[in-house]
């Protein structure tokens, strides 16, 4: 039986950059660099990925999932996570000013 995901975060999700240098890199042995050449893609793009200044693309989740042998929808889902917090953030004020719709009863009423 599944446990219902209702309480709200208290710390923010970790960014898909940590994740990478604090856990894959090391158990991997890459440098920036060395891991740069195996995805192909620039040093720079490494380095602002590790230091969580870039978000993880469709694009850079393909090539992460295929190095590391795991699923492109890991890389993305950390990613929105991290995105979703922040943006929540942002905007908690214009957010929590929308109102919430209550569900309709029936057709009747929902046409009256």
């Amino acid at each position: 039986m599944p446990i219902p995901n209702t309480t709200p975060r208290t710390i923010a999700p970790t960014h898909p950059g940590e994740m990478l240098r604090e856990d894959f890199m090391p158990d991997y042995e890459l440098s920036p660099t060395s891991l740069a050449t195996s995805l192909g893609v620039t040093r720079q793009t490494i380095n602002e990925l590790i230091r969580c200044r870039r978000a993880v693309t469709p694009l850079m989740a393909l090539r992460l999932s295929r190095l590391f042998g795991n699923s492109p929808r890991f890389w993305l889902n950390a990613q929105q996570a991290v995105d979703l917090w922040d943006l929540e953030a942002a905007y908690r004020d214009k957010l929590e000013a929308i109102p919430r719709l209550g569900a309709v009863k029936d057709e009747a009423t929902a046409l009256a």
